[in-house]
């Protein structure tokens, strides 16, 4: 059963505020019966939403974007009178449920939180995915996380500096590895690569269990966590961390430094953002709607709680979601480009 967040129980202020609505849209309803039929049937102005509200997220439950995604869905249905449907279709690397967002009709009821990957990153790297981001509508930035550069307990270096040491005097000799060909891990590699001028060779892994069980058991040597993934490992010492990858230190783990502390990866700035869209050309009403009921989630403080306990960071209202986007496109698209990525 899919999962449905509904609104919370009202107060009585809200309830008398409902009694005034049901008495005005009984008044509306008299007036409309003397319009022809067609119109009749034609909902108010502003009336949105009137029924529940489906989030589709790419991936299966119990994932970073499903969390993000059950996270605004209990938002949202608070804040919009609602509930609150998500939807998980995995698969494709998020594609398939992006996909779906992209073709449905623009009225608000079929939203997307989504990653980077599926909204960005996807279109670059495979011929198969149809969509573009202006298939959609962006209402906003939710969060983001950095990755995280780790290495294994057998790899015998504890910092930024000992690893290009160690790799730059080995060339073509160790690898690293990712959750997939085209992520947003396997970029970060590549980012880290060209930045620091290093060979090394990329292992593609289904997901990021098989990687997890290969660093700890000293199987490979260097791989690219998303922090939320990374950190048990880092904390409990099966792993060392090199460098987070934004240009500062995260604020979630203020004592592991940024790779851009290191002049070989000074230009080093990428990680995982999650945003809120809808399909293209959603009606400005309903836009403002959405937008509102998200700007007014970012500035929570039991919101930004819940998300720093993911191992996010909380986006600023004020982040125009539209230019972030296209810039973060500019920045794979380079990064595409020098490690020759193509499905």
């Amino acid at each position: 059963m899919r999962p449905i967040f509904a609104p919370s129980s009202p107060s009585r202020a809200a309830i008398a505020a409902r009694r005034h609505a049901l008495v005005a849209g009984a008044a509306a309803a008299l007036l409309a019966a003397a319009a022809p039929a067609a119109l009749a049937q034609q909902p108010a102005a502003g009336a949105y939403p009137v029924k529940p509200i489906t989030i589709v997220v790419g991936y299966p439950a119990g994932g970073s974007t499903d969390l993000m995604g059950r996270l605004v869905g209990t938002e949202l249905a608070n804040r919009l009178g609602q509930p609150v449907v998500i939807e998980n279709l995995g698969g494709a690397g998020g594609a398939i449920g992006a996909q779906k967002v992209a073709s449905a009709a623009p009225d608000g009821y079929t939203l997307l939180v989504g990653a980077s990957n599926e909204i960005a990153i996807n279109k670059l790297v495979t011929k198969k995915v149809k969509y573009d981001v202006k298939d959609f509508t962006a209402i906003g930035l939710v969060g983001t996380q950095p990755m995280v550069l780790v290495a294994s307990p057998g790899a015998g270096v504890k910092n930024a500096a000992e690893f290009v040491q160690k790799v730059s005097a080995n060339p073509g000799k160790f690898s690293y590895g990712s959750s997939g060909v085209g992520t947003a891990l396997h970029l970060t590699g590549e980012m880290v690569k060209e930045q620091g001028k290093l060979f090394m060779t990329h292992i593609p892994y289904r997901g990021v269990a098989p990687l997890t069980n290969d660093l700890l058991g000293n199987n490979l040597e260097f791989g690219v966590f998303v922090l939320s993934s990374g950190l048990p490992h880092i904390k409990s010492g099966k792993v060392v961390a090199l460098g987070t990858t934004e240009a500062k230190r995260s604020a979630i783990t203020p004592d592991i430094p940024a790779l851009a502390e290191s002049p070989q990866f000074k230009n080093v700035d990428i990680n995982i953002w999650f945003a809120l869209m809808a399909p293209a050309k959603l009606p400005a009403p309903v836009y403002d709607k959405l937008k509102k009921a998200l700007n007014e989630t970012l500035q929570s403080p039991e919101f930004r709680k819940k998300m720093e306990a993911a191992g996010s960071v909380v986006s600023s209202p004020t982040v125009d979601a539209d230019k972030y986007i296209a810039a973060e496109v500019a920045k794979y698209q380079k990064i595409v480009q020098f490690a020759k990525i193509e499905e």
